[in-house]
């Protein structure tokens, strides 16, 4: 082999581990983005987007939803309100990904803030908002804790969505 075939074997080879790392690795917080159309939504706060033709599992951050496919986990109160509600946001929809400090989390799921394009929604406030979702901060991803905390508050107050119906909201 010359020298001039394994330096382009080892630029291929470069390039392939950059591309790899970009799918594993955090991303920097202040320009992840990407924009795609969900494909499925799998629950309260969790979707597929595709993106760039691939079809990516994306988890909302900051909230949590009562569970409807967990496995070993029964259909918890108020799941099947929150994931319907999660189908009427965005289920078809152009949306608008923005990452925090991790992109992914451990089961290989997209983190990120989700706003829907034709309105700029804000998809997992309005889950908040509405009684549908819990706020669930973990670091180093707590942009909008603050703000998700305030709108728990409210919607606990107001007795909306899972906090009128569920006995332990």
């Amino acid at each position: 082999m010359s020298w001039r075939s394994a330096i382009a074997c080892l630029v291929v080879l470069a390039a392939l581990v950059v591309l790899a790392l970009d799918r594993l690795a955090p991303s920097d917080p202040g320009s992840g983005k990407a924009s795609g159309v969900v494909t499925r939504v799998v629950d309260g706060d969790t979707v597929h987007v595709r993106i760039d033709g691939d079809d990516q599992a994306v988890r909302y951050i900051g909230v949590d939803t009562p569970e409807t496919v967990k496995p070993g986990t029964p259909v918890q109160c108020f799941a099947k309100a929150a994931s319907a509600y999660n189908h009427r946001l965005v289920d078809g929809q152009p949306v608008r990904l923005r990452f925090d400090a991790e992109r992914r989390d451990r089961y290989g799921r997209l983190l990120a803030y989700v706003y829907r394009d034709r309105d700029g929604l804000f998809v997992n406030a309005a889950l908040v908002r509405g009684g549908y979702a819990t706020t669930l901060a973990i670091a180093p991803n707590t942009a909008h804790a603050r703000q998700f905390s305030a709108l728990e508050r409210r919607a606990r107050r107001g007795r909306r969505g899972l906090w009128r119906a569920c006995p332990a909201g």
